[in-house]
């Protein structure tokens, strides 16, 4: 093979989604002897990356800040000692996207769940009635992540009535604005080759809860039985974790796909953005409320409440949207001071009007 075949082959890492941009942010680890890779799984301490080579087993001892959010994660670029036993994980490459969530610790810190990822594909069963709530928070996060969301509605072959089928994506669109809603079925095969064609461009993430469908989903996009599957609870639809760790294979029709454990928590993790965008129709008319700090409560001249009264927002729309705003102030406020002095002011004031509101109706009974 001459030299100029070779410069034309294809980077060994390209199927994993090796670019001219990883190139050059790679160009200064290559000066220090380093060799490129792409995180495959991360288990306690060590993980698998895949390199020009083939995949190794890494250590990563050398990365391990105290901040949990430089953590090394699935889908995260590596520059890699070339050998010795064990392998280092010398550093990370700056991500360009990330998919966080905040953990159940006191502590406030914040979970990196895939990095690196163009398309987040919320699978949501229809198994089982739909929590739209549930879904407007996986979309907050998705926003946030910087990647582009995808719902996926789940073993769609359980609702043969197509005119059920239709209203229960229409449903979810109304939660989602400018996301695609698209119902599959892994027994029938409906939907499949849309979601494929979605998936072959880039790394795609699967989120959901247990028994959501993941597993099934993406072994029916790697055309073979890769992940363990486990049926759903009858009961309540509810599965068992089948996938305990965050992998990250790649598609026979190109692209790279990384599966997830089911999450029984989604927390939000500093989202403001991305609970803008899921809400896009309340933030737009929050712009004509009358105050510019209204909270779209009891405010005189809140374009959020007339859109209510007029039917054209549904309450439980706007709680929802209520709802994740304060979560995600509160979270943003366990680490920012100023915030929470904000917010407790705040309080205050909501609770001395609400006492007002009290003494004057008492005053009206006397």
């Amino acid at each position: 093979m001459n030299l100029a075949s070779l410069s034309a082959s294809p980077h060994p890492l390209a199927p994993y989604g090796w670019d001219e941009g990883w190139k050059s942010a790679f160009a200064p680890c290559a000066g220090q002897g380093l060799v490129p890779g792409r995180v495959l799984r991360v288990d306690r301490g060590l993980c698998d990356v895949v390199t020009p080579a083939g995949t190794v087993r890494a250590d990563t001892e050398f990365v391990v800040p105290r901040d949990p959010m430089k953590v090394v994660c699935t889908g995260d670029w590596a520059a890699v000692d070339p050998a010795g036993e064990p392998r280092y994980v010398r550093t990370l490459l700056p991500r360009r996207t990330a998919f966080v969530r905040s953990t159940s610790s006191k502590r406030s810190e914040g979970q990196i769940l895939a990095a690196n990822v163009d398309h987040a594909i919320v699978a949501v069963p229809l198994a089982v009635e739909l929590d739209l709530g549930r879904v407007e928070r996986f979309l907050a996060l998705a926003w946030e992540s910087g990647a582009q969301p995808l719902v996926v509605l789940t073993k769609a072959d359980l609702v043969p009535d197509a005119t059920v089928l239709a209203h229960l994506v229409q449903d979810v669109e109304t939660t989602a604005p400018g996301v695609p809603v698209l119902p599959v079925s892994a027994v029938t095969g409906d939907g499949l080759d849309v979601l494929a064609a979605v998936v072959s461009g880039g790394t795609s993430v699967l989120l959901g809860t247990s028994g959501a469908g993941k597993s099934t989903l993406a072994n029916a996009l790697l055309g073979e039985d890769v992940m363990d599957v486990r049926a759903a609870r009858d009961v309540d639809g509810k599965g068992r974790h089948t996938t305990t760790t965050r992998n990250l294979l790649t598609l026979p029709g190109g692209g790279v796909l990384i599966d997830t454990p089911g999450l029984r928590g989604v927390g939000l993790w500093d989202a403001e953005s991305g609970v803008g965008q899921v809400f896009s129709e309340i933030e737009e008319l929050a712009g004509r409320c009358r105050f510019h700090d209204c909270a779209h409560h009891r405010e005189p001249g809140c374009a959020v409440l007339a859109a209510v009264d007029a039917g054209e927002l549904s309450q439980r729309r706007l709680e929802s949207y209520r709802k994740l705003v304060r979560e995600n102030q509160w979270i943003v406020a366990k680490t920012d001071a100023r915030l929470r002095a904000e917010i407790r002011r705040d309080w205050k004031r909501k609770g001395a009007e609400g006492r007002a509101a009290m003494e004057a109706k008492r005053g009206r009974w006397r």
